[in-house]
């Protein structure tokens, strides 16, 4: 019986075999240890692009080839993206102080089609300072909306304190909701998810609530006024009940 031939077994009947193409070249072995590194440093390698900032890239533009240059297009472009998204989503996300000089400017002139709440109080009032700690906290969850205050003396002489915190919320120079007086804001209790859903229902901002935080307290009240009806006339009954509701509409 004749033994199998190992190819890459060094003889010189192989080596005479490999002259005439019977036997295909020899194959050296390896540096496990050599090709290993080779793949780590592989793996490792980040094009110095891919860390750069868009100036830095302009800056380096010089430094690549041809091919690097479509990549790093390529990137510039993701990156510019990104940078646009980024700016989009952060365009405001503070409470601002505006003054009666700038109203018209920051407010009824503001860019199309962005959202604008804009609170005229005093700091002597403490349902004011209420309101703007709780604007002022979703000034910066809602970063798409544009929150400014101003002190009410700046703005308009001679305002009512009772009128007072006063809200108005605009779009493209028109009011689009107007919350006035300590009722209207949603008492001295007032919850910052209170203020949140009153301003979402008149769109400047979108909330993700999916109710009114006041609901409960709403039907309750409610319920108790209907309760205490029963031992009333029928018909005057069901006329002040309407009007609580009506009332009751408007306080929440």
């Amino acid at each position: 019986m004749i033994s199998k031939q190992d190819p890459n077994e060094d003889t010189e009947w192989n080596d005479i075999l490999r002259d005439f193409g019977i036997l295909p070249p020899k194959v050296e072995p390896k540096d496990e240890t050599e090709e290993m590194t080779l793949r780590l440093q592989k793996e490792a390698e980040v094009k110095p692009y891919e860390r750069m900032t868009l100036n830095e890239l302009e800056e380096a533009e010089d430094e690549f080839d041809e091919d690097d240059m479509k990549a790093v297009e390529k990137y510039r472009q993701q990156r510019l993206q990104e940078w646009k998204s980024l700016q989009k989503r952060q365009k405001y996300g503070e409470l601002r102080e505006i003054s009666g000089d700038q109203y018209i400017k920051e407010v009824t002139n503001a860019p199309k089609d962005v959202w604008v709440i804009i609170h005229l109080y005093r700091s002597s009032i403490p349902m004011c300072v209420l309101v703007n700690q709780h604007l002022n906290l979703l000034a910066r969850k809602f970063p798409e909306t544009k929150f400014v205050k101003a002190i009410v003396n700046s703005c308009i002489q001679n305002y009512h304190d009772r009128c007072l915190p006063t809200i108005f919320v605009y779009k493209n120079g028109q009011i689009k909701g107007r919350l006035i007086g300590v009722t209207e804001c949603g008492g001295t209790n007032l919850k910052l998810e209170e203020l949140e859903w009153k301003l979402a229902e008149s769109g400047a901002i979108k909330t993700d609530l999916e109710e009114n935080p006041k609901k409960d307290i709403i039907n309750m009240m409610i319920s108790s006024i209907r309760s205490t009806s029963v031992h009333e006339d029928t018909s005057s009954t069901g006329s002040n009940t309407d009007e609580t509701k009506c009332f009751l509409s408007r306080m929440f």
